[in-house]
């Protein structure tokens, strides 16, 4: 299982993106997974506000299989957690620091990627044994300017900004530090989806790799 971690780990770090989906259905989902994935990611995270979450996440896991690195967002306790593995869950990614949720995601193997905010939260996170540190709001926060400023004093620690990621600074992002970055509806288009123009994600998608490939190229 821990192979299987560390192998989960690389892909996600050499992804760099991941894309947070938010659908009414598990249709819904299923038909922005193909069209992201036709776009060259091939990493999502449902999160738990999703109607039937988990549900989703155990029909996404069964079509996909290995094919695809499932994570599951917004989780803020240790049943969830669980229950979100049990679903297919590869990473769990919190909006804030929570023990629990690390100390789960240790006991199964799986990527635990909390949320901080403050210097002091980032380095508590790392200390607990987070394999990410999500930094939220990245973008109220002052952007890849913020994560510039964390990376000099703990330049150990994988950050992943999420809140304000779009095209325009995904690739400073990168370059100011982050390890990866968590994008929501400035890829999985919530107009685009409800008039099933999915073709609109897939080319987002395929912008987002270009954006991130020239990041670390530069």
């Amino acid at each position: 299982m821990q192979d299987k971690k560390a192998e989960n780990l690389k892909a996600l770090l050499e992804g760099g993106i991941v894309p947070v989906i938010r659908a009414s259905s598990a249709d819904e989902a299923m038909r922005i997974v193909d069209a992201i994935r036709e776009g060259g990611i091939n990493t999502i995270e449902i999160t738990m506000t999703v109607p039937d979450a988990l549900k989703v996440m155990e029909a996404v896991a069964k079509k996909f299989g290995d094919e695809l690195l499932l994570g599951a967002g917004t989780v803020l306790d240790a049943e969830t957690a669980r229950a979100s593995i049990l679903s297919g869950a590869e990473f769990l990614v919190g909006p804030c620091l929570s023990e629990d949720l690390i100390k789960i995601g240790k006991r199964y193997s799986k990527i635990v990627i909390p949320g901080a905010m403050t210097p002091t939260e980032i380095l508590r996170a790392w200390e607990m044994g987070a394999d990410i540190v999500k930094v939220f709001p990245a973008g109220n926060l002052g952007g890849p300017k913020y994560i510039r400023a964390i990376k000099a004093p703990l330049p150990q620690v994988l950050l992943n900004p999420t809140g304000g990621v779009n095209l325009e600074n995904a690739g400073e992002f990168i370059k100011a530090g982050a390890a990866i970055i968590s994008v929501g509806s400035a890829l999985v288009d919530k107009k685009a989806s409800a008039e099933g123009r999915f073709e609109v994600l897939t080319r987002k998608a395929r912008q987002f790799v270009e954006e991130i490939k020239r990041a670390r190229v530069d």
